[in-house]
């Protein structure tokens, strides 16, 4: 997965940082990647001693990797998280984000906290929230796409989606699931809900179960999945319910999706159906971001 090339790793040396940090390293090391390692401190209270020491430690943390080979440097950042996260990724230029899944009192009430929501909402780069452990133990990865011939972002959204989810899955071994989730819409919901028959009812079924299954298919004969195991899904269903439901179901590790965006409005990146899918899963996600996405932060003038 030669995408990444300027990496920035969160870590504020909690429980699941050092997963992070080792996949980080990891991947930055594949990649040839630089790689930036951040703390952010949000007490701006605390006195300057206390950051110089953050700083120290964080020197500490990186001397090894350089050791190692490692093109790596480490900042700390102090203000409100997501934000300081975002204008540093505004200021270096970084193409992925890397942050452990926020915990509250040791569980996970919602698996995606305030903060990574806030990047996957803003980020201006891909974000990848992880899981404790994954790194050791990535089995399944799950590619939600939504093939649309019609629709050229669309397309160009999935192919991002795809190519990533097969290099991942080929770099790690994984088992792939590719999914598409559909529902049937207009005209014909309307007419299931009245007193149709039986043969009416598959009828319309089956007509836009093919509109889903046909563009499917086209977008898949672009990729060679042969040294791949893989399954294909095409669920019938609300994908705000259905994939979380596969993602249980099959034990997905990872989810590498996208989401709907109104290119050139400024935070337009999460829809309503993407982020219900977000607050349900419990698996490490890899959120990639459309062509022409502008965050609505703005780098402070110095």
């Amino acid at each position: 997965m030669k995408r990444f090339k300027n990496i920035l790793v969160v870590f504020n040396d909690v429980v699941g940082d050092d997963d992070t940090l080792a996949q980080a390293v990891s991947l930055a090391k594949r990649n040839k990647a630089c790689l930036t390692v951040v703390e952010v401190v949000e007490d701006l209270t605390l006195p300057p001693n206390f950051i110089v020491e953050k700083e120290k430690h964080l020197h500490r943390l990186i001397e090894s990797m350089q050791q190692d080979g490692i093109t790596v440097r480490s900042v700390v950042l102090t203000g409100t998280p997501a934000l300081e996260i975002i204008r540093q990724v505004l200021r270096e230029n970084h193409d992925l984000v890397m942050i452990p899944a926020e915990e509250e009192d040791g569980y996970r009430s919602l698996f995606f906290g305030g903060t990574s929501l806030r990047l996957m909402r803003k980020c201006p780069c891909s974000v990848w929230v992880t899981k404790q452990g994954l790194h050791k133990n990535c089995v399944r990865i799950l590619a939600a796409i939504g093939p649309n011939s019609d629709d050229f972002h669309e397309d160009e959204l999935n192919t991002k989606i795809m190519d990533l989810a097969t290099s991942l899955a080929r770099t790690n071994r994984c088992e792939l699931h590719i999914a598409h989730a559909w529902d049937i819409t207009g005209v014909d919901a309307d007419s299931l809900h009245s007193e149709t028959t039986q043969e009416m009812r598959d009828e319309i079924f089956n007509k836009h179960k093919l509109a889903h299954q046909e563009p499917l298919e086209r977008f898949l004969e672009r990729y060679d999945l042969k040294d791949i195991n893989h399954q294909i899904h095409l669920l019938s269903g609300d994908p705000e319910f259905m994939l979380p439901q596969l993602t249980d179901t099959v034990g997905i590790d990872l989810i590498v999706m996208g989401t709907i965006c109104r290119t050139g409005i400024p935070g337009f990146f999460i829809g309503n159906i993407a982020e219900g899918i977000l607050r349900q899963v419990k698996c490490a996600v890899l959120t990639v971001k459309p062509d022409g996405f502008v965050t609505p932060v703005t780098l402070e003038p110095r």
